[in-house]
């Protein structure tokens, strides 16, 4: 089961962090079909915010097909996000906490390794447009 976790600095909204997190967990297989999500009072309780903001978040992901309440049961997902063969995340996830451990050791704490690596992500992306 997923165990959500808010970022006050990040800017996003909690509704928004809460939703990303469960896309995530989707395209990285994390989570998968008939998998039960925490309930939004076990959500409230673990991350004291406002049943709203879990509410609006399910609701939002209900929307887009990828998960559905059932009454009395749960929330549960619908279908996941994967798009490419798992096993490919493995390898490039050992590479990028190699590549992390060489920052932290260069000296970069978590945020600034965080903007490096969404600035190259960014240009990166730019470039595939190009």
């Amino acid at each position: 089961m997923i165990r959500f976790h808010l970022d006050g600095r990040s800017g996003v909204s909690p509704y928004m962090q809460l939703k990303q997190q469960v896309r995530h967990a989707l395209r990285l297989g994390l989570l998968r079909e008939g998998d039960q999500l925490p309930t939004v009072k076990d959500v409230v309780a673990q991350l004291a915010i406002n049943p709203n903001t879990v509410l609006k978040a399910y609701r939002e992901l209900e929307h887009d097909g990828l998960i559905a309440a059932r009454p009395g049961l749960g929330t549960f997902v619908t279908r996941t996000l994967t798009d490419t063969s798992l096993s490919a995340h493995a390898p490039l996830r050992r590479e990028l906490e190699r590549w992390m451990a060489k920052a932290r050791s260069a000296g970069l704490d978590d945020e600034s390794i965080e903007a490096l690596f969404m600035t190259t992500f960014r240009a990166g992306a730019q470039e595939d447009i190009a």
